[in-house]
């Protein structure tokens, strides 16, 4: 009742005390207001000197100081202060935190030359795990070794160092750092498993979360969230439920948990789910629509994305929700609305701009995407993502000539890009291959990424077996059951070749090793291992869930198919592509689904809802790196 506070503290009509100071200060620091920065920085004015040297006082005026964002003023305060103590230190570089002056903040903390407290390790822990840089990741780690034992079992700051090895990607030291703490309570656990979404690793969630039940910890608001973002990387659908049935009704109506399991279902292809979701939301806000509109986006649903943007109020729209509208467009073929959507948008930003361009690229319409990009770089530095955009479209269009002179000006205006560039190395040798030049392929591709000095990310695909989650590789011979694999892939060779089926050697994008033939190298694929895995099993399964991190191949697509053919299984397989669009995180996937209970042929589906220039954009697509921007639709056959 930070109002009432500030009431009566104008009421007062005699003389003020240091104690009076120090409440007003952290009630003004509380509320945040017009009022309260009036209010608070006129009784700082007045404070008498002898008060600035008190450290309670002058540490709770620092405080309300850096939540105002008057951080010349806090320094003032603080470099008047004579006997600095680590609470001052503490309020200062949790203020240049706060302001996200990280540098600074790491700064002040090498000058502190007194003993520090839990509540200073916290702060740095988050500070280094926001800057994330080498400084941060030296300074964090060279700080975690030296915290006393007493304080690893403090929850705020054990949380904090979870979170920053998270951040810098650093997971073993993280998972030592809770083994080692001897209560860990529901932050703890929460911060482990978003860490584990971080770093592509949603599937150890899982695990996390079988352990907290059997210690009778539950997740608060936050760690459902965490779990249900889990559930919505890993893309498995009994995970999806099996987590959905055990949150409490009381957190299920809260909003940001029913905008997670929108985005969830969505990504997941149970659009159904995701529809139901929404229709219960009874204060729909933007968050809502936003995550709905990607869910029919994500599922080919184009029509129904665009139909939901034009209920969706005015006021409740913003950039993200133009971005999903158009992103359901581009993938959806939808040419005159996209356009439409444009021209309707006043503030169109660097990603607006490029989720245009993807749309035209994706229909080969070359022209008008490079007008809009030389349009937007007369006013506005150059955007690799809108480069990378119609590259991808070039690639899909097997067009090299075009592919060769984007690559070069992409290195010409990104040198550093690395990532971006190798992604872009990839897509271009890949149409090397597409053309039978496997060789000039194999060169190219080698020397640019020997140049670049980066690492190509290496494919894998997951699968859910008797509770468990399996992940494999391309050629993985890992598995206890790897003999049997292998065998029942042979098996579905045979059986694939007496019912006619030709394996496409134009699918190749390497050349042959030794002793391999073009169905050995093409039936290693990953997501063929985890399906011939499920295969095995006994009984054997009516339905069969496949996640991938990179995008299918031609070959693959069209075996599956034949898979599910012969063994009267339905197959769903997600891609979970990670790129570097900045767009929103969530437009990420691809479902494609391969259904004994269908005839129809891809073709026509794609025809009828999709545009057929998908189809070629599958054909030629890029199927060994992880940066491209994806097509998500969803095909039964």
């Amino acid at each position: 009742m930070f109002e009432k506070a500030l009431d009566l503290f104008e009421q007062i009509d005699i003389e003020l005390g240091d104690v009076t100071y120090t409440i007003v200060f952290n009630a003004c620091a509380k509320l945040c207001n017009d009022r309260a920065m009036k209010i608070g920085k006129k009784l700082l004015a007045e404070m008498p000197e002898n008060y600035r040297n008190n450290n309670i006082t002058s540490n709770s005026a620092i405080d309300m100081l850096m939540k105002f964002g008057d951080v010349e003023s806090a320094e003032r305060i603080f470099q008047s202060i004579k006997a600095k103590d680590i609470i001052t230190y503490n309020a200062m570089v949790k203020g240049y935190v706060g302001n996200e002056m990280f540098e600074k903040a790491l700064d002040l903390f090498e000058q502190i030359d007194i003993e520090l407290g839990d509540v200073t390790y916290t702060i740095v822990f988050n500070a280094c795990a926001k800057l994330c840089n080498d400084r941060a990741m030296k300074i964090g780690k060279k700080l975690l070794a030296k915290m006393p034992e007493n304080y690893r079992n403090n929850d705020i700051a054990s949380t904090s160092a979870i979170d920053m090895l998270m951040k810098f990607g650093d997971v073993e030291s993280a998972e030592r750092m809770l083994r080692s703490i001897k209560a860990k309570g529901t932050n703890i656990y929460g911060a482990l498993m978003n860490g584990y979404n971080l770093n592509g690793e949603p599937w150890k969630c899982f695990k996390i979360f079988e352990e907290m039940k059997e210690k009778d910890i539950i997740p608060d608001e936050i760690g459902w969230n965490i779990l249900i973002g889990a559930c919505s990387k890993s893309g498995m659908l009994h995970h999806c439920q099996y987590i959905v049935n055990q949150i409490p009704l009381n957190i299920q109506n809260k909003i940001r948990i029913q905008n997670a399991l929108i985005d969830m279902w969505g990504k997941c292809g149970s659009i159904e789910n995701a529809k139901n979701v929404f229709n219960l939301v009874v204060d729909r806000d933007t968050i809502t629509y936003n995550a709905m509109i990607n869910s029919f986006a994500l599922n080919g649903m184009g029509t129904q994305a665009v139909e939901l943007y034009r209920e969706m109020p005015n006021n409740l729209r913003d950039h993200v929700s133009q971005i999903c509208v158009l992103n359901a467009c581009s993938h959806a073929g939808l040419l005159h609305e996209a356009r439409t959507i444009f021209n309707e948008i006043s503030l169109k930003t660097e990603s607006i701009i490029t989720t245009m361009v993807d749309c035209l690229s994706r229909l080969f319409m070359f022209d008008e995407a490079q007008k809009l990009i030389e349009d937007y770089e007369k006013t506005n530095t150059p955007s690799i993502v809108m480069y990378m955009s119609l590259l991808s479209g070039a690639r899909n269009n097997r067009n090299s000539n075009l592919s060769e002179k984007i690559y070069k000006r992409m290195k010409t205006l990104f040198p550093n890009a690395k990532e971006s560039l190798a992604a872009g190395v990839v897509l271009l040798s890949n149409i090397y291959s597409s053309l039978g030049k496997h060789e000039e392929a194999k060169t190219f591709r080698s020397n640019q990424i020997e140049e670049l000095g980066v690492k190509v990310k290496v494919g894998l695909s997951w699968t859910e077996i008797k509770g468990h989650i399996v992940q494999l590789k391309a050629h993985d011979h890992s598995h206890p059951q790897s003999t049997e694999i292998y065998a029942k892939i042979d098996r579905l060779k045979s059986k694939a070749i007496e019912n006619g089926f030709v394996f496409d050697s134009s699918w190749m994008t390497r050349s042959l090793n030794e002793n391999e033939t073009i169905e050995s190298a093409l039936c290693g694929h990953s997501e063929l291992l985890v399906i011939a895995l499920n295969l095995i099993q006994e009984p054997a399964p009516k339905f069969i869930q496949v996640v991938k991190n990179l995008r299918v191949c031609g070959h693959c697509h069209e075996f599956t198919k034949v898979i599910a053919k012969i063994e009267q299984c339905d197959i769903v397989l997600n891609q979970l592509i990670n790129y570097f669009d900045p767009r929103p995180e969530y437009i990420r996937a691809i479902i494609i689904e391969w259904s004994t209970k269908s005839s129809i042929s891809v073709a026509r589906i794609i025809s009828a809802d999709i545009q057929c220039s998908l189809l070629s954009a599958r054909r030629y697509g890029n199927f060994d790196d992880y940066s491209q921007q994806v097509d998500r639709f969803k095909l039964s056959v």
